[in-house]
This record gives C-alpha cells, sequence and structure tokens, in this order.
C-alpha cells in the first residue's frame, strides 16, 4: 500500500486593502463669517446698481442736482419733462423703432449663420474645417474700426445700400464669437447622438433641427444676449450709412442730440439721462428674463467635455 503525499494548495494571497476615499467638507461658516460675506456681497450690489439707480433719479429731475444729495432728491423735483422734452427733439418711438429692425435683422442674420457654421465646424468632417475655425479666431483680434472705411465703400458704393437697413444689417451678418460659442456647445454633445440618428436616415439639417438645438439652448440665449448689445448699441456704423433721421436707431439720435442739442435743452443734464434709461431699459430686461440661462451657460463652459 503505497501512501500518497497531500499537498496542500497555496494560500490565497490576501486581498489589498481597499483605500478609502476621504471627502474633505469644509467646515460650516460660522456666524460672524456669514455675517461677513453677506456685507460684502451688498455692498458689491449696491456698487453695481448705483449707476442705474442714478441714471433713473437724474432722469426724473426737474433740476440737475450734481451733489451727493441729488442722488435723493426731493419729491418735488421730480418730473417726466425730461421724456417729454428729448421724444420732442428725436422721437424716442421712431428711434425704438429703427434700433429694433436693426438689432432683430443682425440677431436673426447672426443665429442663422452661427448655428450652421459652428454645426459645421463642430460635427461635420470636411477638408479646411481647422483653417476655417483658426480664421474664424484669428477675426477676433482684428478691431471692427479699421474695417469701417472699406466696409462703407463696399456697401454704399459698390452695393448701393445707403440710406437703407439692409447696408446697416450686413456687415454684422456673420459674428465669429457666436460661431465659436456654438462650436464648442456641439462639440460637449455626444457623438453617438450624431451616429445613431444617421443609422435611421435623418438628415443633417433634420439631425440640426430636432437633435443638437434642443441641446444647445443656453448657448442660443447667450448668443442673443451678446449679440444684442453691440447693434443696440451701435451709432458708428448706422451714422455713416444713413442719414436720414427717420432711419437712424436711438442710439444716433442720442449721439447726435448730446453733440448738437442738448445745451438748448431747458435741463440737458435729465434730458440725456432720460434717453440713456430708454436705451439701456431693453438689454437690462432681456439680461433679467434670460438669467438662469445665461448663468449656466457660464457653469457649462468650465466643466471640461
Amino acid at each position: 500500500m503505497s501512501t500518497l503525499d497531500e499537498t496542500t494548495a497555496p494560500a490565497p494571497s490576501p486581498a489589498p486593502a481597499r483605500r478609502s476615499l476621504r471627502v474633505t467638507k469644509r467646515p460650516p461658516l460660522t456666524r460672524a463669517q456669514t455675517v461677513l460675506r453677506g456685507v460684502v456681497l451688498a455692498i458689491g450690489a449696491l456698487a453695481f446698481l448705483f449707476p442705474f439707480y442714478y441714471m433713473l433719479i437724474g432722469s426724473l429731475q426737474t433740476k440737475p442736482d450734481p451733489t451727493v444729495a441729488g442722488a435723493f432728491p426731493h419729491p418735488s423735483n421730480l418730473t417726466f419733462e425730461n421724456y417729454t422734452a428729448i421724444n420732442s427733439r428725436i422721437g424716442l418711438l421712431t428711434g425704438l423703432l429703427n434700433s429694433s429692425i436693426f438689432t432683430i435683422g443682425v440677431l436673426a442674420c447672426t443665429i442663422v449663420f452661427g448655428v450652421l457654421v459652428g454645426y459645421a465646424l463642430a460635427v461635420l468632417q470636411w477638408r479646411g474645417r481647422g483653417v476655417t475655425f483658426a480664421l474664424a479666431l484669428l477675426v477676433q483680434v482684428v478691431p471692427f474700426q479699421l474695417l469701417i472705411i472699406p466696409l462703407y465703400v463696399l456697401i454704399a458704393r459698390n452695393y448701393g445700400l445707403s440710406d437703407s437697413y439692409l447696408g446697416m444689417i450686413l456687415p454684422f451678418a456673420i459674428n465669429s464669437t457666436a460661431v465659436i460659442i456654438f462650436r464648442q456647445y456641439f462639440l460637449q454633445l455626444p457623438r453617438e447622438l450624431f451616429e445613431a440618428a444617421r443609422i435611421d436616415g435623418t438628415g443633417e439639417f433634420r439631425l440640426l433641427w430636432n437633435i443638437a438645438l434642443p441641446l444647445v439652448r443656453p448657448a442660443l440665449v447667450t448668443a442673443l444676449l451678446l449679440t444684442f448689445i453691440g447693434p443696440w448699441n451701435e451709432f458708428l456704423w448706422p451714422f455713416l450709412i444713413t442719414k436720414e433721421a427717420t432711419m437712424q436707431p436711438l442710439a444716433v439720435s442720442l449721439a447726435n442730440y448730446i453733440s448738437n442739442v442738448a445745451a438748448t435743452a431747458a435741463n440737458p443734464f435729465g434730458a440725456t439721462l432720460a434717453g440713456a434709461v430708454v436705451l439701456a431699459a431693453p438689454v437690462v430686461l432681456l439680461f433679467i428674463v434670460f438669467q438662469r440661462y445665461f448663468v449656466s451657460t457660464d457653469l457649462g463652459s468650465s466643466v471640461k467635455g
């Protein structure tokens, strides 16, 4: 009878100890720190809002008061006569209408061309895509003032579009900033969405309209807000294109009023601020309405995709 040596299997090696992930939590703020942060934020908010408040109060004053007490005038010194006076000189409603036509035309072109070019640079594969994006970045460093003279000769003499809304809109039809914003947002979308849609037979325009655009809504709002400020406050280019008062945007009318007519008004200070209030009110209103989309765009742009 043979004896078989029992071989013992090697003992399993102990499992490596798991590293504990320690999440460092910030200690809660003390009452003093909370109060201090609230005071600092309140001071910053007051410093930011005070110019708007002073602009509104100054536009309502019967007699200008440049002292510190002028920020808190007596109710007897408040009136709407400054708005009536500047409206009789430049026509606020006409200026607002012209500014709206000019700005809406620029916004429509910016969104249409910006979305199409941004989508092509981010999603489609074609030769020269990198060079086109580099040119879009290069345009950012060229001041618009350097292009005014050649653009004026091209629009007014070659195209014959002086004294027309199209002549004012055409140089701002494509905004390279909007193109870059849309490109960066389209790059953050998963490629699988586009590949699955193409497999199902979806065309590129339908893919852009039904899939891509709903996912980049914050970028749309941001491009609208950033583009709106430019043409709404633009006065140099419309002034060159048209000399007709009935077609000039509000910013051009205000610039002419301040330089030529304000000195003869009963209260030049108040009338000028009244025009500034009318010019700034739509921008402030749009930012308040679309603030949450604008903030979400800022947060999304800081996330690495």
